[in-house]
């Protein structure tokens, strides 16, 4: 089963190594991983997309909560949550172009964020699935180049992943 899972790290120099080199250790494999600064400038926070029957994210958030530089760990698919993801599509501008631009900016909300001679670039904002129905939406043909950024994950409610002081 997929999980995101959100860890609050101190900022420092081979945090997220240590973090990404338990994973690969062990074998558990990383879907998808972001990584950014909270409004703690000492803290950072990372999001880890991977798989695994409950016993196998269990012992993850337990040897996670190991290291040193981890602060806090929080499996956000245990819980009601928000996740995104940011998908970056380049376009060949063709004939058929237009057709597949009516369906990702109707369909999905697509935002066009660049259009130059040949090619355009379409945002899409959404969840994991979205961003999958969105790309299969799209021709392979017409597709230049993709990008997408990982899950990003926020608890719902009151639960937060913060520090106290914070």
């Amino acid at each position: 089963m997929r999980h995101i899972i959100s860890i609050l790290l101190e900022n420092e120099a081979g945090a997220l190594s240590r973090v990404s080199g338990l994973f690969s250790a062990r074998g558990y494999n990383i879907e998808s991983l972001t990584v950014a600064p909270t409004d703690d400038p000492t803290v950072s926070r990372i999001t880890v997309v991977t798989g695994g029957s409950e016993d196998v994210i269990e012992q993850i958030k337990n040897q996670l909560n190991k290291l040193v530089d981890v602060v806090k760990v929080l499996d956000l698919t245990a819980d009601v949550h928000v996740e995104r993801e940011i998908l970056l599509l380049k376009l060949r501008d063709t004939d058929a172009t237009q057709a597949v631009l009516d369906i990702l900016t109707n369909e999905y909300a697509g935002i066009v964020v660049d259009h130059s001679n040949s090619t355009i670039v379409v945002e899409i904002t959404g969840t994991y699935e979205k961003i999958d129905r969105a790309i299969q939406a799209v021709p392979n043909e017409v597709i230049h180049e993709l990008v997408r950024s990982g899950a990003l994950g926020i608890t719902a409610g009151k639960t937060v992943l913060k520090l106290e002081s914070m």
